[in-house]
């Protein structure tokens, strides 16, 4: 044998050694680890999309140990395809992100869904419509004449509706075709289309980025019953039931995490790539960084309790849909909500 061989089979021979010691000290440490595991209580959310700026709070939580912390093991999971609110309703997750306007027919139905909104990640609607500055469609009667790309919902187009007639335009002159985009900036740019509905802290915030000139208008800024809430946590009904200081100690630590994105955007926009798991943010940094800055000023806006649910517009925004006959049957007052698990 060598000196080379000898040399090779000595270093063999150590690497195993090694590879015993650590075996048996890792053996030890994931002994540790099972049991403390084992000490967590095990939570689900199911996220609407794939990761983004709404969801940083909940990313951060969990990189910083703040649910840790609060003796939880949380599991952020992609939405099925029948959603995210219908598996939380099926008791397969306990919190899910929603929206309320959507949710207005897991309510207005004989056999409504056992779920309930506990958190808003965005105080206001950040919601409207994009298009090509100097077109005149900076305000909604200004759509006349031009193309709206439509997801063909019966709410959206009422909501159009209303906030194109309020302002002294006739709906029925927008032309409408398919919502099929992709890259909305690069639609209006090469006009595929020429106005899109959006919200601001993504499609807006990437539409900045990428040079083009626009305008917009919010939903809310029209007509403040369309300052609902979106998006919004919610949670299985008989979760809340059962395990009501597990739901606020989840909401506790899930406001901390919302708290840091405020205080820390750059590192919360960090955490939130790292911790993308889907690769759907890979090559979008720059627009994760400019995104969080801008939604820093949206998860609390004006309000001191991080998550809080106004009843007067959560209800005028149901009443509406009431009044237009949006629902199959009519929802009652504070139907769908509560801040009884938020953090004091």
């Amino acid at each position: 044998m060598n000196r080379k061989m000898l040399k090779r089979t000595g270093a063999l021979a150590l690497s195993a050694l090694l590879a015993l010691s650590l075996s048996a000290c890792g053996s030890g440490a994931a002994e540790e680890d099972t049991e403390e595991d084992a000490a967590l209580t095990s939570l689900t959310v199911c996220l609407d999309w794939t990761p983004n700026t709404n969801h940083t709070g909940l990313y951060v939580a969990d990189a910083l140990g703040y649910y840790a912390d609060a003796g939880l093991q949380v599991s952020i999971v992609q939405p099925p395809e029948d959603g995210a609110v219908a598996l939380c309703a099926a008791g397969q997750a306990e919190f899910a992100v929603g929206v309320q306007d959507n949710m207005a027919a897991a309510f207005a139905r004989e056999d409504p869904l056992e779920i309930t909104a506990v958190a808003a990640l965005l105080q206001h609607n950040t919601s409207g419509i994009i298009s090509r500055a100097g077109e005149g469609m900076d305000v909604p009667s200004g759509l006349e004449g031009h193309t709206y790309s439509t997801y063909n919902g019966y709410i959206e187009l009422a909501m159009m509706r209303q906030v194109v007639e309020a302002d002294g335009g006739d709906f029925d002159l927008v032309n409408l075709i398919p919502y099929t985009l992709e890259d909305e900036a690069g639609a209006l740019r090469e006009n595929l289309t020429d106005a899109i509905w959006v919200y601001y802290g993504w499609g807006g915030i990437a539409a900045e980025l990428s040079g083009l000139e626009f305008d917009y208008f919010y939903f809310k800024d029209i007509d403040p019953v369309f300052d609902y809430y979106t998006p919004i946590l919610v949670a299985n009904d008989a979760f809340l039931s059962e395990q009501p200081e597990t739901a606020r100690a989840f909401l506790a630590a899930t406001a901390k995490g919302y708290e840091y994105a405020i205080e820390h955007p750059d590192e919360a926009a960090q955490i939130l790539i790292d911790s993308d798991t889907t690769g759907s943010l890979s090559g979008s940094e720059a627009l994760v960084t400019a995104s969080q800055a801008w939604m820093a000023d949206q998860y609390k806006a004006e309000v001191d309790q991080w998550g809080y649910i106004d009843a007067a517009r959560w209800n005028a925004y149901y009443r509406w849909l009431n009044e237009n006959g949006l629902v199959e049957l009519e929802l009652a007052e504070n139907t769908g909500f509560t801040n009884d698990y938020l953090p004091e």
